[in-house]
């Protein structure tokens, strides 16, 4: 308890300049924090709707009634795997029935509307990770300034005694050294989510662009067998 007054204490005595640092440090400190527990959340769901829609995909199940599926739950607001194969799909079904012979130009035109539904999932599941990035970076740096400050206006404040002595500047000295502590721990635990978010992100990303890979392979042979028939049908 005495050292968590005293920390205090030494926060209420400093100058209005650290006083204002230390205020901007702690706002920062409690956006970061919120920040990070958003986008905890926000990660361990698209991970586990990752796996769910893959289940629900290599189950065995027509293609078709998977997208008429989800297209119950597109209101909701689909994300993640589930809105790159329902964009995926859509384009492809469309595209077959404007152009079923060209089956390069239905694939084509199937993974650039996959890769624009990737491109609008990157940019949810990133969002935010600037913001840690950059009080990662700069909170030492605002903390530094503080301390730099405190020090010359403790320094200034010796210019008025005869004698200098440790127990004089002491003070001062430790309110100033508060502000680059209070730094440290806004941009630690920033630098830490930051890092391990931005994996989870790419591991994320990796995971989306193998499935849409694979169900591109899927939409070729499936447009092979229908040329296949079609063609067959014709010879008849």
């Amino acid at each position: 308890m005495g050292a968590e007054f005293s920390l205090l204490e030494l926060m209420l005595r400093s100058n209005p300049i650290v006083q204002l640092v230390l205020l901007l440090l702690a706002l920062v400190s409690v956006l970061s924090w919120a920040a990070i527990f958003e986008r905890s959340r926000v990660l361990k769901r698209a991970s586990d709707a990752a796996d769910d829609f893959e289940a629900r995909f290599w189950s065995g199940g027509d293609l078709s009634a998977l997208y008429r599926e989800l297209g119950q739950d597109e209101k909701k607001g689909l994300t993640g795997l589930a809105a790159i194969f329902r964009n995926g799909f859509r384009e492809y079904a469309r595209l077959r029935k404007t152009d079923p012979d060209d089956t390069m130009a239905v694939i084509m035109g199937a993974e650039r509307s996959m890769r624009v539904a990737l491109s609008r999932e990157l940019d949810r599941l990133e969002n935010n990770l600037p913001f840690l990035a950059t009080v990662g970076s700069v909170s030492p740096y605002v903390g530094l300034f503080g301390t730099v400050w405190g020090v010359m206006h403790a320094f200034q404040a010796l210019g008025n005694v005869q004698q200098a002595t440790l127990a004089l500047v002491a003070p001062g000295l430790s309110e100033a050294l508060v502000t680059t502590a209070v730094g440290l721990f806004a941009a630690i635990p920033a630098v830490v989510a930051y890092n391990r978010y931005t994996t989870k992100v790419e591991r994320l990303n990796s995971r989306y662009e193998e499935f849409m890979e694979e169900f591109s392979t899927l939409l070729q042979r499936q447009g092979r067998a229908v040329a296949t028939t079609d063609g067959r049908e014709q010879a008849a």
